[in-house]
């Protein structure tokens, strides 16, 4: 157990999440600092129940320590109790060591509401205990009552939701109706970049002895871990995260519309702001963003287009996951949760187990699996790093494991779109979003991934979200890159067919799926063989990790898998 800052006379004690790192949020914001312990939780077996990227536990590490010494400057005593065993055990230890020392430790331990599913799961225990006491989560700007009005027949729509919201929050609304006479600009953000105008740079920040703690931790203790690690790029401070909200207000913001869904190898993210790590963790408030972007000078579709996705779709994942406890409410028998958190297909690429710092608590387990379209394939080691042959996937792959990160179409069209087409079992692709992205947290990634990127939960969602390579090479630069030509021989384009074959009985009274359906099946009987055979190849290909043309079946810088500490910048 460590003390950042002690003080006598303590009559309440308030437990702070990793993901809730705000003094403006939630119990602290109410409290009295002066007869107030904030309790912080550094578990090994939480930092480790997955293959974390090395980014995502400094992220996480990073902003919880320097909230901690923030709230110790307010005038908090703060207790940041480290171990090796699972969260509900340290607080428990807590509660045994402190005894009935002070009126404090005798009553419960506030706490607001845990945003993950899986973290209430774990505390369930000490909240019936009665040593825990929860009240709402108030990071989140919208009610279940919003949720009811995005709910039809099929289930919840995501536009729905977001013109309820809107209607009752009154952004962007005049007279009760939308500024600019419509709801969405989304049509008319889709140009493609082509490197004009310039992309901003996203800053760096200074390095720091608690930086340098961090990285050696890191490279000790999670070494472990996959992916690369780049301390500086990480705003940790209440300062910093400012400077990184300012940078994307004038750098990104402005021209964020139009290019949001432009892929490049010029610059990873293009004019998207990279905050969602900042407001998933909560040190930068939602509705702080929400407020501040409303007030700006922008272009509509801009302004739009960024509010529809902090207001609109990261409300709604939140909002559906939870009513569904994560997809378990209407789960059928054989989609029931896997007993135990999983790895994402990391042994076949690693060649070893993932194992954990210690196991994982009572009540944890593997997560939902829906999974309407019965794609059961496992995740190829392409998405850690080997050589896939396709230069779309191979580069974001490269990207996401060089900083954890890369915006939303790369994420959904390319990552998503292509195990899709090759029939990967969507609970270890999303396994694999968990593990790699900085952002993640269940409610993010199950919504996005088991939902809208595979199709395997259906009530949120309208149609699966899968294409060709003629949406890859409009929107993006990869194929001036890749051996393979759209149009002659990408294998993308016959993987679309192939799908559409293979599900046509599912998706056939799917609306939006008629019009590609008709044309899939349209196609002669030579073409379809033929889609169903490169099919079949790039699959097993993919899935024994070797690429589709041949080649060799690991990238020259081995970035998806355990960098060496010189990796470390």
């Amino acid at each position: 157990m460590r003390s950042v800052a002690r003080k006598s006379g303590s009559t309440r004690v308030v437990l702070v999440l990793a993901d809730q790192l705000n003094l403006s949020l939630g119990p602290i914001a109410r409290a009295d600092p002066s007869a107030t312990t904030l309790l912080l939780l550094e578990s090994g077996e939480w930092l480790s129940r997955r293959p974390y990227h090395r980014q995502r536990l400094a992220w996480i590490l990073l902003s919880q320590r320097m909230f901690a010494l923030e709230a110790a400057e307010r005038g908090f005593q703060v207790e940041l109790l480290r171990g090796d065993a699972p969260m509900v055990d340290l607080l428990r230890g807590w509660r045994n060591r402190a005894g009935a020392s002070t009126v404090a430790q005798l009553c419960p331990i506030d706490a607001m509401e845990p945003a993950e599913r899986e973290t209430r799961a774990e505390f369930a225990p000490l909240i019936a205990d009665g040593l825990l006491r929860l009240t709402p989560h108030e990071g989140f700007l919208t009610t279940s009552a919003d949720l009811d009005h995005a709910r039809t027949a099929e289930g919840w729509r995501m536009d729905r939701f977001y013109q309820q919201v809107r209607r009752r929050t009154g952004v962007l609304m005049e007279g009760g109706k939308p500024v600019g006479g419509k709801f969405s600009f989304d049509a008319e953000n889709r140009k493609r970049w082509d490197g004009s105008p310039a992309a901003p740079t996203p800053p760096e920040f200074a390095p720091s002895l608690i930086r340098e703690e961090i990285v050696t931790e890191i490279e000790t203790r999670f070494r472990h871990h996959p992916g690369a690690l780049d301390i500086n790029a990480i705003p940790g401070s209440h300062a910093e995260v400012e400077r990184m909200w300012s940078w994307a207000k004038r750098m990104c913001l402005p021209l964020f519309g139009p290019y949001e869904d432009a892929m490049s190898r010029k610059s990873r993210g293009v004019f998207h702001t990279r905050l969602s790590p900042l407001l998933n963790l909560h040190r930068l408030l939602p509705k702080t963003v929400v407020a501040d972007v409303a007030a700006l000078e922008l272009p509509l579709p801009s302004k739009e287009g960024f509010l529809r996705q902090v207001l609109g779709w990261r409300e709604f994942v939140w909002q559906v996951h939870r009513a569904t406890d994560g997809f378990r409410l209407d789960a059928g028998i054989d989609e029931q949760p896997l007993q135990h958190p999983g790895s994402a297909g990391f042994p076949a690429w690693a060649g070893t187990p993932w194992t954990p710092i210690a196991p994982p608590p009572i009540g944890v387990d593997g997560g939902a699996r829906p999974n309407a379209l019965a794609a059961n394939a496992t995740l190829p080691p392409a998405w850690w790093g080997a050589a896939s042959g396709l230069a779309c996937l191979d580069h974001v792959v490269e990207d996401v494991w060089a900083e954890g990160w890369s915006h939303h179409i790369s994420r959904l069209m390319v990552l998503a779109n292509i195990a899709t087409l090759v029939g990967v079992s969507p609970r270890e692709l999303c396994d694999w979003f968990w593990s790699a992205y900085i952002d993640a947290w269940d409610w993010v990634v199950e919504p996005n991934v088991l939902a809208m990127g595979s199709f395997g939960y259906t009530r949120m969602t309208t149609k699966p979200y899968v294409s060709g390579s003629a949406y890859l090479e409009k929107m993006g630069d990869s194929c001036k890159s890749c051996r393979w030509t759209p149009g002659r021989d990408c294998p993308i384009g016959p993987m679309y067919w192939a799908f559409l074959h293979r599900n046509d009985t599912v998706l056939r009274d799917n609306l939006r799926m008629k019009l590609s359906l008709a044309s899939a099946r349209n196609r002669t009987e030579s073409q379809k063989s033929s889609d169903h055979s490169t099919f079949i190849s790039i699959r097993d290909l993919l899935v024994c990790g070797k690429p589709y043309g041949g080649g060799s079946a690991h990238r020259p810088n081995g970035v998806g898998i355990t960098p060496s500490s010189g990796d470390a910048k």
